[in-house]
């Protein structure tokens, strides 16, 4: 049963995620990504997260991780081609990054 919640929970937090993403890209690109594409991406970046090692580093006196958000775009173009999701701009997925990672530093996540 607790495999469950984690599960909802997680669930439940991709869900605000991707919502706070979506209010926080700039007008232009508002509708830009479907849904499902805004879940591609966010797997995608915890995919790097967790395979690039960059969490593993000591965070800083205030407490934060310097995480190269390039390197994280040009990660989701590479996968995204590879997976045959299509080809996105690297500016625009620059605001999805953004937006995952100011979503991460609000606090409002649950862990």
């Amino acid at each position: 049963m607790a495999e469950d919640n984690d599960f909802l929970n997680e669930a439940e937090d991709d869900l605000k995620t991707i919502e706070f993403i979506k209010s926080f890209l700039p007008q232009k690109l508002k509708g830009k990504f479907t849904d499902d594409q805004l879940y591609y991406f966010l797997d995608v970046i915890s995919e790097y997260y967790a395979d690039s090692g960059c969490l593993d580093v000591q965070p800083d006196k205030d407490g934060f991780i310097e995480i190269d958000e390039e390197k994280v775009v040009d990660y989701i173009l590479k996968q995204a081609k590879k997976d045959g999701m299509g080809d996105f701009d690297a500016e625009d997925l620059l605001y999805v990054v953004d937006g995952e990672m100011e979503y991460g530093n609000s606090g409002t996540t649950e862990e």
